[in-house]
């Protein structure tokens, strides 16, 4: 009961630190706790802001400030965990105050995640054991202080921790959750856990414990020098001793109760004392019988307790030999067996073969090709072809004693079965250097000829096809195509082929095929082309109009790839990249799109100017690697502010005016600064657009999006729903459009004369191009007109 109390005080005393509090008896006195082991857990992952690491260590320095630390008081060991446990140091590693505070102060958070249950089991595995400085017999006690929920499970590991005797204080800090909190600490709970809302706040939980911190309890504060335990009374205290020890006359130390030596046991052989108790044990070959206390010898071979292969001899109690059956002899091991093998050793009078029968047994044979003789000893050679043991269909060849091979005749070739023979067919095996066509002329034999439309060349082996084209045998118009031996007609472009397949037609286009042009389409020898009216451009399609291309943008697309995406998440990102894409007018002159991934770094995927068209842009996506690390936004903007929007990476010059546009993807708050980036990319006239999905913060989101922020910011909490923000997002538009009013230009300044004189002049060649349309047409008509007459 004593220990128990002292820890009880000990923990007060601890957990009243953090509120500052000193001890009554004097301002520079520290509390007085007795022997114990005290190892901090602190979590260190991301979500703890570097100021509030700093308050966490300088409340760490405060606690070690008041406690009365050395290697036989109090020790103090530090570990810190996030995804991962790191021992800062152990309960043996410092004696000094001083040395526990420069290495609190050098600690580097872990910045990860908040795996609480993984650094309870290292708590109860190796902090707390002898190796990392434990002592037996002293209480140990664990401080965990959190501002999160735990990743991992921790009702189990920490019941495990507490069925050990570690007591467990659980102290939450803001975003902590009380019932993760409930299931680490140790019982009563109204004294183990804690919860303060911030940790600048952290100081306030103890202040329930300060008038309990340093009274005066000369058990505590005063050498009592109790060896064992000290029993506190008002004013007073007394020693007391452990079960199985008694107090010594000085009334202070406490020496061991030896029944053993005493003689106050009932063992026959051996007494092996403990304080206070004793148990019974047996001279070596004999077992303690079950009332305890009486020996009986050990049969080791009657009760299977040997390690013998085979014969177990019993040599008196708790000894034996080992021995083996007939025809096997012992091994060097004095325990296993090996089998006389007479064949091995020689020790036998066969000719060549001598055959191993079992233990100490052998018979004789021969090799093949062999038969052994009457004596069952000796061998002789057989001839199986002289003897006309064989099965060849054609010739048998004598190759050895007892061995034969089949062999065949000129012009045939031995089977699978290596006894039969098949006629060789040169030209079905393809054995042969005929260019077209081979014909068997019996075994092994062939000639050569050729296809229809070849002819056999002098070499009687290849062929040359018969071009009638070339040869001039052909009554073609326009065009001869030839094949071998035979020919047809074709016509050059703008003709058609008449019935007779061999006459050409010119064509009209413009009347005979789905032209698709937006206002006019016109003829040209074999072709045609589309026009637009007055005042509008032909478009990259070659045959709509508009007053603008209206997909001619700088699109670059900055992705977040950090860890918390998830790998299928990222997954859905490029898609979601790839539909942006399709609603795009990808091409050199109309929209260019780049592709930036960044975390903890910033990696340029691919720039403006490596893709002209959608499909490879949509494949080059696909084949991105997943970063998996950090949320850098801010650098993310920077890199795409100086590299990505550079003439050098693709973009167009600023003075061609086609609209810049960054769109920032992400799930998460930043860990660095966007604010300045994120004005100055709209500073630089770039329009920004911000997506955020799932944990992403919308006030950075509306700080990275461009004026007016409804309009280009979007957010959605499942990844699964990106889709529609693809959908809704209206990337595409014209340069005078974008700046939000057409500018009114002066018609006499120098650049305007030179617009306006190039203006006239396509006008001029569009009004050119309808008179020979016109013109074409009439021909065409009248045309028509003569071959009805």
């Amino acid at each position: 009961m004593g220990n128990l109390r002292g820890l009880s005080v000990f923990i007060v005393l601890t957990l009243a630190v953090f509120t500052s509090a000193r001890p009554k008896s004097g301002p520079n006195q520290k509390c007085k706790s007795g022997p114990v082991d005290l190892v901090f857990l602190i979590d260190s992952s991301r979500s703890v802001r570097p100021h509030e690491f700093e308050t966490m260590r300088k409340f760490l320095i405060d606690i070690l400030n008041t406690l009365d630390i050395g290697l036989d008081t109090t020790r103090v060991g530090v570990v810190q965990y996030s995804s991962q446990v790191r021992s800062e140091f152990s309960l043996k590693t410092h004696s000094k105050l001083e040395n526990m505070v420069k290495a609190i102060n050098e600690i580097v958070p872990l910045a990860q995640g908040t795996m609480t249950g993984l650094a309870i089991r290292y708590l109860m595995n190796e902090a707390f054991s002898p190796g990392q400085g434990d002592r037996p017999k002293v209480p140990n006690v664990a401080v965990i202080v959190t501002d999160g929920r735990p990743q991992d499970r921790v009702a189990e590991v920490a019941a495990e921790a507490r069925e050990r005797g570690i007591e467990i204080y659980a102290v939450g800090v803001a975003r902590a959750d009380m019932t993760s909190l409930r299931a680490m600490a140790s019982p009563p709970f109204e004294d183990h856990v804690f919860l303060v809302e911030r940790f600048d706040l952290i100081y306030q939980f103890g202040l329930q414990f300060q008038d309990k911190l340093c009274g005066i309890d000369l058990c505590l504060e005063s050498d009592h020098g109790c060896e064992h335990l000290c029993e506190s009374s008002p004013g007073s205290f007394t020693c007391q001793c452990l079960p199985g020890y008694r107090l010594n006359a000085d009334g202070k130390t406490c020496s061991a109760i030896d029944l053993c030596a005493e003689r106050k046991h009932d063992c026959q052989q051996i007494c092996i004392s403990s304080p206070g108790s004793f148990t019974c044990d047996c001279n070596q070959g004999y077992h303690l019988n079950d009332d305890k206390k009486t020996c009986s010898p050990i049969d080791l071979c009657a009760e299977g307790k040997h390690d013998c292969q085979q014969v177990c001899v019993y040599m008196g109690p708790g000894v034996f030999t080992c021995d083996c059956n007939e025809g096997y002899r012992l091994n060097v091991d004095e325990k296993t067996c090996a089998p006389i093998d007479l064949c091995a050793e020689g020790k036998h009078d066969c000719e060549q073969v001598c055959v191993y029968s079992g233990p100490g047994i052998f018979t004789c044979d021969c090799n093949e090709g062999y038969r052994l003789n009457v004596d069952e000893k000796a061998c002789s050679p057989i001839d199986l072809c002289a003897e006309e043991k064989h099965d060849c269909q054609q010739v048998c060849v004598y190759s050895g004693p007892g061995v034969f091979t089949c062999d065949c005749n000129k012009g045939y070739r031995l089977n699978g079965d290596k006894k039969t023979c098949t006629p060789i067919d040169l030209c079905a095996e393809g054995k042969h250097d005929c260019d077209h066509v081979c014909v068997n002329m019996g075994p092994g034999i062939f000639t050569c000829d050729c296809k229809k439309g070849y002819r056999l060349n002098e070499d009687e082996k290849s062929c040359s096809a018969i071009d009638l084209c070339a040869e001039g045998k052909h009554d073609c118009e326009q065009i001869c195509i030839s094949t071998p031996g035979v020919f047809t007609c074709d016509c050059n472009k703008g003709f058609k082929l008449n019935r007779d397949k061999r006459t050409c037609t010119n064509m009209d286009m413009c009347n005979t095929v789905k032209h698709g042009c937006d206002y006019q389409c016109v003829n040209t020898p074999g072709s045609y082309h589309c026009i637009c009216p007055e005042g509008q451009l032909l478009q990259d399609d070659g045959k709509t109009c508009g007053t603008c291309k209206s997909a001619n943008i700088d699109l670059v697309l900055l992705i977040d790839g950090s860890k918390s995406v998830r790998p299928q998440n990222f997954e859905l990102v490029k898609k979601f990249v790839n539909q942006v894409v399709d609603s795009l007018d990808v091409s050199a002159h109309g929209t260019r799109v780049g592709l930036v991934q960044y975390s903890s770094r910033v990696r340029t995927e691919f720039p403006l100017n490596m893709y002209h068209t959608a499909e490879d842009i949509k494949a080059a996506v696909m084949k991105v690697d997943y970063m998996e690390k950090g949320t850098m936004t801010g650098l993310a903007l920077k890199h795409m502010l100086e590299y990505s929007f550079s003439e050098a990476e693709g973009a167009r010059p600023a003075s061609r005016n086609i609209p810049r546009i960054g769109l920032v993807f992400t799930d998460g708050r930043s860990q660095d600064d966007i604010s300045e980036y994120a004005k100055k990319a709209k500073e630089a006239g770039i329009t920004m657009y911000a997506v955020g999905v799932g944990k992403a913060v919308e006030d950075e989101l509306r700080e990275i999006a461009s004026d007016p922020v409804e309009k280009h910011f979007y957010y959605t909490t499942d990844f699964s729903a990106i889709n529609t923000i693809a959908d809704n997002l209206k990337l595409n538009v014209c340069p005078a459009e974008s700046q939000g009013e057409v500018e009114v230009k002066d018609p006499c300044a120098c650049e305007n004369l030179v617009e306006f004189q190039q203006a006239t002049m396509n006008s001029l060649d569009q009004f050119t191009q309808k008179l020979a349309s016109m013109a074409a047409r009439l021909e065409q008509l009248e045309n028509q007109l003569l071959s009805r007459k």
